[in-house]
């Protein structure tokens, strides 16, 4: 073995030494986190509503009514109470410096969930300083471990919820790779037992608290032994605490075929995967419902959690002055899994259930986001309607 070699192996190992010494002590700081966050112990249940920039305030305000109008018994008993949380805009953001100020961290903290508008991430050419994402500040404060995205299509008979791990698998250390020489790199996958515990614990929770009777992990564990089979053999372990719930795996590959299977696709309900593999399925799942921008998303954490929209917060909608046109479907949407999120499922289901109705088989109203169609505001009348004539 050549010298430069022996100073190109150690220089590695110096490296994931390092690397190692991170994930260590992140080990030990989920050691000490408690357990989920029980929203029936909880009186009141505290909603923040964040309306972010652009069109979010607009949209946010549709879904923040629609939920007020479910959860007006609630609201009056006291059991729920909504704040809204002013300040994440890109104005304030850019002339703090600050992905999110103090002051509107501080208020999101006092609150059990957030329902959280669009904001703006500047870009290259934009003219914002470059502060981070929001979104992203958000989930590494708050600690937001779980991305949850439903993927509901009725006359397919598709009713999926992911749930990908955020912080762990190949994308945990996907910048602190190494490359050993000019002819060999390499990257790192981690996976910890409390990290893995959480996100299946989550998925597992949810289906209790909605009625589901199946479990799907993912993996690739029959070759990637150590982590992915580290990640199995803890979803096995964990499922036995719900009997009640059916438990399955499946390998990556087949599980992308499968969900292209019309006869077998309909049988998953809760698919629970590591980051890479969330990644890839979560985006191919989508494309059943039309896209990556049409449905809401979550951010769940043990005592936090976050629902949004997955696109952007349209500025020049707001220039031209339509942002009152702008649909609030996918805050609707988010608004619905914060709903099933904090045990109130009827309403969750009731809302769902509006959504398909007047968005594919009546659809009295069409937005276009501009005066050719209808406001945010009388679309969410249009819910509102429609959730009372299903009711009576």
């Amino acid at each position: 073995m050549s010298t430069e070699w022996n100073e190109k192996i150690q220089q590695a190992k110096e490296a994931f030494g390092r690397l190692l010494q991170e994930q260590l002590e992140r080990v030990e700081v989920m050691k000490a986190q408690g357990d989920f966050i029980n929203y029936k112990e909880l009186k009141p249940i505290i909603i923040g509503v964040c309306g972010g920039d652009g069109i979010g305030p607009a949209i946010t305000g549709q879904a923040e009514r629609i939920l007020k109008f479910l959860l007006q018994d609630e609201i009056a008993s006291g059991k729920v109470e909504f704040r809204d949380i002013e300040g994440l805009t890109i104005e304030r953001r850019a002339a703090e410096g600050k992905a999110i100020p103090d002051d509107v961290l501080a208020a999101l903290k006092e609150c059990h969930v957030i329902l959280k508008g669009p904001t703006t991430t500047p870009r290259k050419g934009d003219p914002w300083p470059n502060v981070e994402s929001a979104n992203v500040a958000m989930r590494k404060a708050l600690d937001l471990f779980a991305n949850v995205r439903p993927v509901r299509i009725p006359e397919q008979g598709i009713d999926w919820t992911f749930y990908r791990e955020n912080t762990e698998g190949a994308y945990a250390v996907g910048s602190k790779g190494v490359h050993v020489t000019e002819d060999l790199g390499v990257d790192f996958t981690v996976v910890t037992t409390q990290g893995t515990e959480r996100i299946i614990r989550a998925a597992f929770e949810y289906a209790r608290a909605n009625h589901k009777t199946r479990v799907t992990a993912v993996t690739k564990a029959n070759i990637i032994k150590t982590t992915d089979g580290k990640f199995l053999d803890i979803f096995r372990e964990i499922a036995k605490e719900y009997p009640e719930i059916t438990a399955d795996d499946w390998y990556i590959d087949i599980m992308t075929a499968k969900l292209v299977d019309e006869k077998r696709r309909k049988d998953f309900q809760v698919v629970v995967l590591p980051n890479l593999y969330g990644d890839i399925i979560t985006d191919e799942a989508a494309e059943f419902q039309g896209g990556v921008g049409t449905a809401g998303s979550a951010n769940i954490g043990k005592r936090y959690a976050m629902f949004e929209a997955i696109h952007g917060s349209a500025p020049r909608m707001v220039q031209e002055g339509r942002d009152i046109y702008a649909d609030p479907c996918s805050m609707i949407r988010a608004g619905a899994m914060l709903l099933n999120h904090i045990g109130y499922t009827k309403e969750a289901d009731q809302l769902y259930a509006a959504l398909d109705i007047c968005t594919v088989t009546e659809r009295k109203l069409v937005m276009t986001g501009r005066d050719t169609g209808a406001t945010g505001a009388q679309f969410a009348d249009y819910i509102m309607e429609t959730i009372e004539k299903m009711k009576g």
